[in-house]
């Protein structure tokens, strides 16, 4: 027990500790011994008696010693023995755990709380609902008509319909059918893949991908049809050739479809052409050729078709949707500055906002664009702007800066906000100080001393975000469309002047409270005080970064050009291969689940790095130092985000081992069970039964649909099961009404196709369900064109023999065969992707809440080995500071994702019960919150750092221990939580309490500073104001550690409802 104590990184503390459990224990044990012998008989004397041989410190071969009568317990004891139950689990080194009795959980107060942390898409009805579904449609079909006429999306529309309307009017001209044979249809089809609904540079990038995977799938297959009939033997099983090249092709574009979103357009094409070379018109004896041009010819022409469309009508090469981006989020961040409302909704706007930023300016440097902003402008802008978002999230949404001293909202003259009630706390509800005048009097003083300079500071900061929208609408020359009003001053240079004046004048009157001799040490009581200072200090840093955006814009300014200049792409490539542009990401559909994946990827990249170093304990300086030693500590600084380097044969190997790794991945499994789907539907192609009817009715479009329907984010789906069946059936019906209205009349074909198309193009490029409004396009094309091919015989696979005896294909039957073949392609494929591996939206939100929670005890470890617990000379760096930023822009970016996850599962069907999202919900924001907690732990350290951290003194090894104690006890609740929802299994009943750790920690640490404040007295007004200061970071700094530790203990509870509770 001695050796025990003496290697105890604490002694005095935890030899008391020790020694008390121990005394408690002994005097416990004989007061039962005691009474046990004073009954008439004696039950299990031996069981009564083993604590005593466990702390006896006599030989056995001595005499015993009368036990005197054990003292009564004193309050102390009783309280420790039953909140403890005794325990005190004292680890050398290591870290010392408090495990106090689980509390009673409300459940439903912890509902209530979840249901306040819904995402928006929560409040809308169910989307299952069978009462709501009618009047939602009705409803979203005017909104719908209203969009289309007053804004832009009837431009987008009129250009996408353009597209197809010009290239589906040619396929009705006899003359044009004539001369492209039978599938002069694709170039309606080529046109609805590649719409000219996009900007300039997408559009050119979609035309040249679509080429390149035309040629790609009819290159093969064309290779595949030489295979089959090279030889009398591979004649005879053409069939089993094809079906291999099929396969194979299927496979490796679907691989490279669900890991490359960039080539998605490539990749669809050379499906479609892939299924076409080897399904349609295939023979074990001669190979068609000409086939291949019949398919390439018109789909080239479609694709000049949309291009012409795309240059000629309202031409936009990226300058408008850099400006709407710019201008919404903006106005995001004109809500963001308080008083707000809804504190929760405005800073998930403000965090989507920071994510929307990166995303706009990736839009425009991934095509090449024409735009009065160069793309090193734009990445200057989206860089400012996000410096500000970053300040506005680290804004208070509660203060009693615009109260009167009557208790009453201050009504000043130059305020034309409403102040909100979650805005202000009442005065007069001073914690601690009722009934003291003098105390009330020091509050009412700070207070009415900032409020007048803050709140012009605010109007300030607004009035200068103002002028730095209207600026940039200018400048992108799309400010009559999209707004401010001209009420609003564009002069960037007079927004400067007026804010720098609110900062200084704020500045003044900060320094005049900080050094007014009424305050004198009186804050050190006064909490209230340094909550309004606390709010305060953020409000000055988020003006300083507007100052930055305002000193940007202005340079911007003056050296704009007068006319739009051409940019090429600039996005690194291999960044732009996991990346695409804004109309493919709406098309492709999955865009929730797909930017899941991709944000989570990255994030798992960058922690990789840091949680992979090798880990040695910072030395001490009396310690001997090894010059062979080397050092790399685990923090978090700016050469983690560059790769390590090491041999080439350990990188090859590294390599080597990633991608057969890769192999193992949800890529893997998409491709296989795409290329089983369609090899499946395929089938009937190959045999001699089925062949006829094949070619006659074009049952390569069912392979056709499985393929584009197969996605590798998507699940059981309920709603787009139905959806898409219905936009299938929808579109054969209407395809067979127009050509019994005409009776084939080309004339009300048109108009029945004008009417159909416009509705549904407006699905497919612009709502959000792409994919259903892709089946009803195609659908429709492919039938009506179908039916008026019927009238040309020599485009038919039918013999004059069969035209005489009218075995030829009556209407009906196209448009009922077709029709169920395409509907059978999508069925199929939306039920393997159900059975086969699927995606299911509740499980990948276990699995990424589990590893957010495990990166926040990351980041929890390095900002304070990195920012909170450094020696002196290692402080955090300018560079320390951007990769820091970087990586929490990469997790508010997950927690995004997380949340539009959440979403998903609104739709999926669960047979068990009800999936439940409220303890999700509220998972996900105590995580964010923690997090949110963080982020000022790193930015009040860089104000504030005590003098009892950064050196070796005698008080930094006294607070070592609890340190210690304190990190290790948050780190292994999150280790414990994120493996417990990872592995969805039980958490355990007992977790080392954190809120224990966490006291010990600041009582500690008042005492000290005490000592020092009382050593370190100084009456000049300048030390004064420093004092003050630091006092008012360290209360920052204290309370957003403490509420980390209330955070992981919403976390324990709500995992604890999801995955259940053990022990």
């Amino acid at each position: 027990m001695d050796s025990h104590q003496g290697g105890s990184s604490r002694p005095g503390r935890s030899g008391s500790v020790v020694a008390s459990g121990v005394n408690r224990i002994r005097r416990f044990s004989r007061s039962l011994q005691q009474r046990s012998q004073q009954g008439k008989h004696q039950i299990r004397s031996d069981s009564v008696g083993s604590l005593d041989r466990i702390f006896d410190t006599q030989r056995s071969d001595e005499p015993p010693v009368p036990i005197a009568r054990a003292p009564t317990l004193t309050s102390d004891e009783k309280s420790f023995i039953e909140t403890t139950h005794g325990i005190s689990e004292i680890r050398d080194g290591f870290f010392d755990a408090a495990f106090l009795p689980p509390e009673d959980v409300d459940h439903q107060a912890l509902r209530k709380h979840a249901e306040e942390t819904l995402p928006l898409a929560f409040r809308k009805k169910d989307p299952l609902s069978l009462t709501q579904f009618f009047p939602r449609q009705c409803h979203e079909a005017w909104s719908v008509i209203c969009r289309v006429v007053t804004t832009r999306a009837g431009i987008k529309l009129l250009k996408s319909f353009l597209g197809f309307f010009i290239a589906y009017i040619l396929c009705l001209i006899p003359a044009v059918r004539g001369r492209f044979g039978r599938y002069a249809y694709i170039m309606a089809i080529s046109a609805i893949i590649n719409h000219p609904g996009r900007t300039l540079g997408a559009q050119v990038d979609g035309t040249v991908l679509t080429i390149l995977g035309t040629t790609t799938g009819l290159g093969w297959g064309a290779f595949g049809l030489w295979v089959s009939t090279t030889t009398a033997t591979a004649r005879v099983g053409f069939g089993g050739i094809l079906a291999l090249f099929l396969f194979i092709h299927v496979f490796i574009i679907a691989c490279l479809r669900s890991y490359y979103i960039r080539i998605y357009q490539l990749v669809m094409c050379a499906g479609i052409a892939i299924s076409y070379a080897c399904l349609a018109e295939i023979s074990g004896t001669e190979v068609s050729w000409i086939k291949l041009l019949a398919y390439g010819i018109p789909w080239l022409v479609g694709q000049a078709i949309s291009l012409v469309i795309c240059i000629v009508v309202a031409p936009d090469a990226g300058s408008r949707p850099l400006a709407v981006g710019i201008h919404q989020i903006l106005g995001i961040m004109l809500d963001g500055i308080p008083p707000f409302q809804d504190s929760v909704r405005t800073r998930r706007r403000l965090a989507q906002a920071f994510v929307s930023m990166s995303q706009v300016y990736r839009d425009l440097v991934i095509d090449f664009s024409i735009t009065t902003l160069s793309p090193e402008d734009a990445l200057i802008i989206r860089n400012s702007v996000q410096s500000v978002i970053r300040a506005l999230l680290s804004l208070k949404s509660e203060t009693r800066l615009f109260q009167s001293p009557t208790g009453d909202v201050s009504d000043r003259d130059n305020s034309s906000h409403e102040e909100f009630p979650e805005f202000i706390i009442e005065i007069d509800k001073i914690s601690g100080i009722e009934g003291q005048d003098e105390d009330q009097e020091i509050v009412e003083f700070v207070t009415t001393s900032l409020a007048t300079p803050t709140e012009n500071l605010l109007q300030s900061m607004r009035f200068a975000l103002k002028s730095c929208d209207a600026a940039l609408m200018d400048m992108c020359g799309h400010r009559r469309h999209l707004g401010p009003s001209y009420t609003i001053s564009s002069d960037v240079h007079g927004a400067l002047v007026n804010l720098r004046e609110k900062m200084a004048e704020f500045d003044a009157r900060q320094g005049q409270v900080l050094t007014s001799d009424r305050l004198s040490h009186a804050y050190a009581r006064l909490p209230d005080v340094l909550k309004i200072l606390a709010f305060c200090r953020p409000i000055h840093q988020a003006a300083s970064s507007i100052e930055c955006l305002v000193i940007r814009i202005n340079e911007l300014q003056q050296r704009r050009p007068k006319f739009p200049c051409f940019h090429l792409p600039s996005y690194p490539l291999r960044k732009a291969i996991h990346r695409t542009n804004a109309q493919v990401r709406h098309d492709r559909g999955g865009v929730t689940a797909g930017s899941y994946f991709r944000s989570l990827n990255d994030i798992a990249r960058l922690i990789k790095k840091i949680k992979s170093r090798d880990f040695h304990p910072i030395p001490q300086k009396e310690a001997p130092a090894d010059e062979h030693y080397d050092i790399s500590l685990d923090t978090m600084t700016a050469d983690d985000l560059s790769n390590s380097s090491g041999s080439r044969e350990a990188r090859f190997r590294q390599r080597t081992w990633s991608f057969l790794h890769r192999l193992q991945g949800f890529e893997t499994r998409f491709g296989l069970k795409t290329a089983l789907v369609t090899s499946l539907l395929a089938l009937p192609a190959y045999l001699a039964k089925s062949h006829f009817w094949w070619d006659r009715y074009e049952g390569w479009w069912g392979v056709v649909m499985g393929w584009l329907i197969m996605g590798p984010r998507t699940g059981g789906n309920v709603q787009d099961l139905f959806t898409r069946v219905f936009c299938a059936v929808l579109g054969s019906l209407w395809a067979g009404l127009a050509h019994a209205a005409g009776n084939g009349n080309p004339y009300v074909t048109a108009v029945f196709a004008a009417i159909y198309m416009l509705p549904m193009m407006y699905r497919y490029t612009q709502s959000t369900h792409p994919r259903s409004g892709m089946v009803g396009c195609i659908s429709f094309t492919v039938i009506s064109l179908a039916e008026i091919s019927v009238s040309d015989v020599s485009l038919l696979d039918v013999s004059p023999s069969e035209v005489i005896d009218e075995r030829m294909p009556s209407v009906a039957n196209i448009i009922a065969i077709r029709g169920a073949i395409m509907i059978f392609g999508v069925v199929a494929s939306i039920i393997v992707n159900w059975i086969l591996w699927p995606f299911v939206a509740r499980h990948d939100l276990r699995k990424g809440l589990a590893s957010m929670i495990f990166n926040c005890s990351i980041v929890y470890r390095c900002i304070i080995s990195q920012y909170v617990y450094y020696e002196k000379g290692d402080a955090p760096t300018e560079q320390d500071i951007e990769a820091s930023e970087s990586l929490e822009g990469l997790l508010r970016e997950g927690f995004v994702r997380l949340r539009q996850l959440l979403g998903l599962t609104r739709h999926e069907i669960r047979l068990r019960a009800a999936f439940d999202p409220l303890p999700y919900s509220a998972l996900i924001s105590a995580c964010e919150q923690f997090f949110d907690h963080l982020v000022t732990v790193r930015q009040s350290s860089l104000f504030y750092h005590p003098h009892s951290i950064g050196d070796d003194s005698e008080a930094t090894m006294d607070l070592l221990s609890y340190r210690r104690d304190e990190i290790a006890t948050v780190m292994t609740n999150l280790y414990i939580l994120a493996g417990a929802l990872r592995a969805d299994r039980p958490v355990p009943k007992y977790l080392p309490n954190t809120a224990v750790a966490r006291k010990r920690l600041l009582d500690r640490m008042l005492e000290l500073e005490m000592e020092h404040t009382a050593s370190d007295e100084d009456g000049s007004k300048e030390k004064k104001r420093e004092i003050l200061l630091e006092q008012t970071y360290s209360y920052s700094f204290n309370d957003s550690l403490t509420g980390c530790v209330e955070q992981v203990k919403q976390l324990e509870k709500y995992t604890k409802i999801i995955v259940g509770e053990q022990g």
